[in-house]
């Protein structure tokens, strides 16, 4: 499966972006999703994740309640609604799939987008 993100920008503090992962070659409903970010100077984290087939999702515990993930099977493509943004928040965000279960881990996941830049400004 190929993944292309898209979305991603520059937004001041409180502000909201939707981030989208469209997938192509495969169904995405078949995958666990997961968006994952890495802010410069620091590793990749684990943001949020939807199983595959249903909607049971995860999330890190800094982005509960501001972020949503969701799937739209019929435009294959997994979504990241972000709200109330900090300047924490800024970072290259990457979507990720793996063909099976999943959760936070990097290595979990098989297939990786290219990245898009969110920036948040204070």
């Amino acid at each position: 499966v190929q993944l292309v993100e898209s979305g991603g920008g520059m937004v001041q503090a409180g502000g909201s972006l939707r981030l989208a992962c469209a997938a192509s070659g495969r169904t995405v409903s078949t995958y666990t999703v997961g968006w994952f970010r890495q802010a410069p100077g620091k590793e990749r984290e684990f943001v949020a994740t939807i199983l595959l087939y249903g909607t049971t999702t995860l999330y890190e515990d800094s982005v509960k309640g501001r972020f949503t993930i969701s799937r739209d099977n019929a435009k294959n493509t997994v979504y990241l609604q972000m709200n109330n943004l900090k300047p924490e928040d800024t970072a290259v965000y990457y979507c990720a799939a793996v063909r099976g279960l999943a959760t936070r881990a990097i290595s979990e996941y098989s297939y990786w987008g290219q990245g898009t830049q969110v920036t948040v400004s204070s």
